[in-house]
Formats: structure tokens, sequence, C-alpha cells
């Protein structure tokens, strides 16, 4: 934790002279339907952090997130069936959310940060993904 004058502007100099600064870092967010990431770009965005939803769910190509979007910082936010459906109620049979899941395994098996959004607000989500991304920054990767 910063607590005086002279850390707040040492963790400053260091953030600004970091390779991975915010504003340069290239974040992609993967996820099965439903899981927030359109929620959590836009709260990113406000902070000022750059990210994109990656439609890996979507897609045959097992490693088409890297191909396409090839980002620093790869997050994956994962949802249960029953929660997805609660959040926004898609034409979507319980088969065609796990085919989502299976099209994703690649994404999941080497995201940067994996965080499950079941149980957790739109704000839980938000401080948990910039906490990390500030860890990143900083050089403090937990």
């Amino acid at each position: 934790m910063v607590t005086t004058l002279e850390e707040c502007l040492s963790a400053y100099l260091l953030i600004e002279k970091h390779p991975l600064k915010k504003k340069n870092l290239k974040i992609g967010i993967v996820g099965p339907c439903s899981s927030g990431k359109t929620t959590l770009i836009n709260g990113l965005s406000k902070h000022g952090y750059s990210a994109r939803h990656i439609a890996q769910e979507h897609s045959y190509v097992p490693d088409m997130w890297k191909r396409i979007a090839a980002p620093d910082i790869l997050i994956y936010l994962d949802v249960s069936y029953s929660t997805s459906m609660l959040r926004r109620p898609l034409n979507l049979s319980e088969e065609e959310f796990e085919e989502q899941n299976r099209r994703l395994s690649h994404a999941k098996k080497d995201a940067n940060y994996y965080l499950h959004t079941d149980l957790l607000s739109v704000q839980e989500v938000l401080e948990s993904v910039t906490d990390y991304l500030k860890s990143v920054v900083t050089g403090e990767i937990k």
C-alpha cells in the first residue's frame, strides 16, 4: 500500500516506465455467453484499459484468440449455465453451452487470469480484474 508522497511518486514512475503500461496492454477477454465480458470491457475502459472481446466461444479454431488478437494478457471469465441463463436468457441449450466451453478450453488453459463470476457482482469482477492488471503493470504479479 502506498502511504507517502514519495512512495506514490515512485509507484507512478514505475508504472510509467514499465514496458506493459496500462495504455499499451493488449487485453483479450474470453468466456462463455453471459459471463460478463462486455460489462467488464466497458468497466475497464473507464479505468483507462483497452480490452477486447475475442469470440472464441463461437470458433472451431482452438487458438483463434491467439492468432487474431495476440493479447499481452488473456482474461477468462467463467459462468455456469444456470447463472448465464438468469443473466441473459438466450435460446441456448445446455449442450450448446457445453460446446462453447469445449471451444474455450484452449484459451482457458492459457489464460493469464481466470475468474468465475457466478457469485460476484459487476463491481467485484471489475475490482478483481483491475487489481490483477495493476499487479501486472507494476511488476507485482500475483
